[in-house]
């Protein structure tokens, strides 16, 4: 029994080690939405892609991550990204922390230009501002979502995902 506890403390001690050495892990950042806008949103015109912006700090976002997880485990040929509207300095370590904790394997970038309202008409006249939110360009269409996700099934009727892996191919 006693070896078994000893067993159990250095799988404990273990798993921190990891935890901690994923702390030095640092998420794409993107400090200017220009170069943001250049490398991850401007799809060419037949691209297929799911974008979804959370931050940590955000509730419903938080909520809904597992639900896009479910999604990319279900369709992993559906190209998605996560992208993150937390602090520049969450980029190195706590955010992919954050990630690791949850299981969520998605790409994730990290915009940090604070000039919020410089950019939310870019990346669709129909945002508010307010997160989660999701963006889908299916072959030239594009579709905005400002709304969170209360499952998987809901993502996939709202989005219309069929359609979308359909494209794809």
């Amino acid at each position: 029994m006693q070896q078994f506890k000893h067993l159990l403390l250095f799988i404990y001690f273990i798993s921190g080690f990891t935890a901690a050495a994923q702390s030095d892990v640092a998420v794409p950042l993107y400090e200017d939405f220009a170069s943001f806008q250049k490398s991850v949103l401007q799809p060419e015109s037949n691209q297929v892609r799911l974008i979804n912006f959370w931050a940590t700090w955000c509730k419903p976002c938080v909520k809904e991550l597992p639900y896009f997880q479910q999604l990319h485990e279900k369709y992993p040929e559906l190209p998605m990204v996560l992208v993150s509207l937390d602090k520049k300095a969450d980029a190195k370590g706590r955010i992919a922390r954050f990630l690791a904790q949850r299981n969520i394997t998605i790409p994730v970038v990290v915009l940090a230009d604070g000039r919020a309202n410089d950019w939310i008409d870019k990346v669709s006249p129909e945002w508010s501002g307010s997160i989660p939110a999701t963006l889908v360009y299916n072959r030239g269409d594009q579709k905005f979502f400002e709304t969170d996700f209360e499952s998987m099934e809901a993502i996939e009727a709202t989005i219309d995902i069929q359609s979308l892996i359909k494209n794809k191919q």
